[in-house]
């Protein structure tokens, strides 16, 4: 049932992305972005980036801290390397392990998709360049990746201690660039939300994945009559 529970969640945030991006091409579309581009959402999203204004050195410091999630996946990679060298085999790497690649590679390629087909460009300009916004890629990238890591630590480590450490470091980390990416006033908070809705999505999804996955072994354990 968990599974279940997992897919259809992921399923419906992912719905709500789809809604979510529609809405802002068609509600309160005004021409109140850098030369004129059109933002949906108009009077929030200018009312909410005036609230909080443009703080250039917040932006920096979660831009560089962006790096922190792409770590995390190239220590995953390197773990299914070292298993791939040592079982000889790519099917005797891990299943979730191999499921979470294939999760990396969908969530570069939703970064992709909405960097050539811009949605909103930033209310700012970066280096006097005028850049695509939505979804925010940082937020994207830290709350698809960084939950794969207190997942996969739930299931790996067996010192309660560590696992503890991990889930408050996720947690507090991810907190800390959503909201600093949220006031630093380069995305509409708009932009946030659709990041938000997005990336949630594809981690349940994920999630729902290898819960599937266990269970199917668990039962093709349970048929084999190992205990």
């Amino acid at each position: 049932m968990k599974e279940k529970r997992n897919l259809l969640a992921g399923a419906g945030l992912i719905g709500a992305f789809a809604l979510w991006t529609v809405l802002i091409r068609w509600v309160d579309v005004q021409a109140v972005g850098q030369n004129g581009t059109k933002i949906g959402f108009a009077d929030f999203n200018v009312w909410f980036h005036q609230l909080t204004g443009v703080h250039i050195t917040l932006y920096t410091i979660t831009d560089w801290l962006g790096l922190v999630p792409i770590f995390i996946c190239l220590c995953f990679g390197v773990l299914g390397l070292v298993q791939l060298i040592k079982r000889r085999s790519l099917l005797s790497v891990d299943p979730d392990i191999l499921l979470l690649g294939i999760y990396y590679v969908l969530v570069i390629a939703c970064y992709l998709i909405f960097e050539m087909i811009p949605i909103n460009y930033r209310p700012v300009l970066i280096e006097g360049r005028l850049e695509a916004s939505y979804p925010s890629s940082t937020t994207l990238l830290v709350l698809s990746v960084m939950p794969t890591l207190m997942f996969q630590a739930n299931r790996r480590v067996s010192n309660a201690m560590i696992r503890k450490a991990v889930a408050v470091f996720v947690i507090a980390f991810s907190a800390f660039m959503v909201i600093g990416r949220l006031i630093s006033g380069v995305h509409w908070a708009t932009d946030i939300i659709g990041s938000v809705l997005l990336s949630a999505g594809l981690y349940m999804l994920y999630r729902s994945a290898v819960l599937y996955m266990d269970k199917a072994k668990k039962t093709d354990r349970s048929k084999d009559g190992v205990q």
